[in-house]
C-alpha cells in the first residue's frame, strides 16, 4: 500500500501498479473498478458542464477526442449526453496500451458510433479535424516535461478547445480514498493506485507553472476544482465555438 507519510507540498514520486505490465484479465478488472469510482464521485460532470457551457450547435458533427480514454467509460457518458442535446459528433478514443482500447470495444454497445484507436497521442492520424480534446485521469501518469508537451499539442491541434479532468493533490483526499477503497473491495490495484493518483498529482500553480512553459497566457487557461478531489484545466478558444 501507498506510504502513510507523505510531503502533499511536493508532487510524490511513487509508480502506479497499472502503469506495469499486466495481463487484460487483470486490466479489465481494474478498468472495470475505476469506471464504477467514476461514476460514485461525479467524474464525468465536470467535462459534461464544460461542453454545456461551449454551446455546441447542431449545424455539423464535432469531433471530440478522449486522450488516456481507459475504459472508455467518458466516451460512452459523452455519447449519451450528445443524444440528449440532439447533437451530431464523432467520438473518437485513444490510448497508448492496445489492451485498454481492447477492452474499451468490448464494453461499447454495438450501436455505438464511437471510434477507438490504439496510439501514442503524438502520432495520432485522424481523417477529420479536431474540434475539442479531453483526458480524464491522464496527466497525472506524465512527467511535467510530458505535459508540456501535450498541452502544446492540445492548443495546437484543438479547433475549439480542451480540457483536462484530474485530481487535486491534498492529504484529505488521499486518507479518504485509500480508506474507501479499502472498504469498498476494489481491486487490489485500484486501491493502491488511488491513492498514489491523488499523491501524484497537481495543484493549481503546478498547472499555471506548465501552462506557462508551453507557451499559454495564464488569462486564456481556467483552473477550477470540482468537489471531490477533482482538478480541472481548461481552455477554450474565442469565436470558435
Amino acid at each position: 500500500m501507498p506510504p502513510d507519510v507523505l510531503d502533499f507540498s511536493r508532487r510524490a514520486e511513487l509508480s502506479e501498479l497499472m502503469d506495469q505490465p499486466c495481463s487484460r484479465e487483470v486490466l479489465r478488472h481494474c478498468l472495470r473498478d475505476l469506471a464504477r469510482v467514476n461514476r460514485w464521485f461525479f467524474a464525468y460532470r465536470p467535462i459534461l458542464h464544460w461542453l454545456d457551457s461551449l454551446n455546441l450547435s447542431n449545424n455539423r458533427p464535432f469531433h471530440i477526442l478522449d486522450v488516456g480514454c481507459g475504459y472508455g467509460d467518458t466516451l460512452r457518458r459523452i455519447e449519451q449526453w450528445a443524444i440528449e442535446c440532439n447533437l451530431p459528433v464523432a467520438l473518437t478514443g485513444c490510448d497508448l496500451n492496445s489492451d485498454s482500447i481492447a477492452i474499451a470495444r468490448e464494453a461499447t454497445p454495438a450501436r455505438s458510433r464511437i471510434r477507438w484507436i490504439a496510439s501514442n497521442v503524438f502520432a495520432l492520424e485522424t481523417s477529420r479535424p479536431i474540434d475539442v480534446i479531453l483526458s480524464s485521469l491522464f496527466t497525472h501518469h506524465l512527467s511535467e516535461n510530458e505535459i508540456i508537451r501535450f498541452l502544446g499539442w492540445m492548443e495546437g491541434t484543438a479547433r475549439i478547445g480542451w480540457f483536462v479532468n484530474d485530481l487535486s493533490r491534498a492529504s484529505i483526499p488521499y486518507r479518504l480514498f485509500k480508506a474507501f477503497a479499502k472498504v469498498a473491495n476494489l481491486h487490489p490495484f485500484v486501491q493502491h493506485d488511488g491513492p498514489v493518483s491523488i499523491a501524484r498529482a497537481f495543484v493549481p500553480g503546478d498547472w499555471l507553472r506548465m501552462c506557462t512553459a508551453a507557451g499559454l497566457n495564464q488569462c486564456d487557461v481556467n483552473i477550477q476544482g470540482f468537489t471531490p478531489a477533482r482538478l480541472c484545466v481548461s481552455r477554450r478558444k474565442q469565436g470558435n465555438s
